[in-house]
């Protein structure tokens, strides 16, 4: 494939990059509601944060501070995967359809799990985590075919 490797003339690159900017930019969103939501209800971390913060307090407990944490946090054990499998996807030259939907189902899924994490609803946020655990897994299966073991 003539325009293979790490191009923004390969399709499967310029997809890739598009679709992780966008789940980056998700995971910063969503970094900014927690801080929102500690300036919201004055809950906060550390006890030097309290500081210039009338009526706030340090504290881990917080129900609504509580689940965003939770929700960042498995956004970072998640984000990062599908970055690095997806950019090592993307050196095996595999067909760009084939990529697009990986990449469109990933962020997909990982928009649909935070809706469904911040709205509390099962078994949606659960099918949401696992689509894109699903998506991340056939990519990393990919490189390891592709691979020398």
């Amino acid at each position: 494939m003539s325009s293979a490797g790490l191009s923004f003339e390969n399709p499967v690159f310029a997809a890739y990059a598009a679709y992780s900017s966008l789940v980056i930019l998700k995971l910063f969103i969503v970094a900014g509601y927690t801080t929102y939501k500690r300036f919201r209800v004055k809950v906060f971390a550390n006890p030097e944060d309290v500081k210039g913060n009338k009526g706030a307090v340090a504290r881990l407990d917080n129900p609504d501070v509580e689940r965003v944490r939770r929700l960042h946090r498995n956004d970072l054990e998640n984000i990062p995967a599908f970055l690095a499998v997806g950019l090592l996807y993307v050196l095996t030259g595999p067909s760009p359809g084939v990529a697009l939907w990986h990449f469109r189902v990933f962020t997909a899924a990982r928009c649909f799990h935070t809706v469904s994490y911040l709205a509390a609803v099962q078994p949606w946020r659960a099918l949401g985590f696992g689509a894109g655990l699903l998506t991340t897994t056939s990519m990393a299966v990919q490189v390891l075919m592709a691979g020398a073991l």
